[in-house]
């Protein structure tokens, strides 16, 4: 027959359950998509010259 476990032992494991979920949502919620070092300048196309003459 099983031995029943003390409640000290339940809310220790309880605890490191709580503390185990927490930190993988921390660690959930910054995940992100990785970011460039430097993105460098935007790659437009500059509008011609003659139209901005105008």
């Amino acid at each position: 027959m099983l031995d029943r476990t003390r409640s000290t032992e339940r809310y220790a494991r309880g605890f490191t359950a709580a503390v185990a979920a927490v930190a993988a949502l921390v660690l959930a919620a910054n995940a992100g998509p990785a970011r460039a070092a430097d993105p460098g300048p935007d790659r437009q196309t500059p509008a011609p010259v003659e139209a901005v003459a105008r």
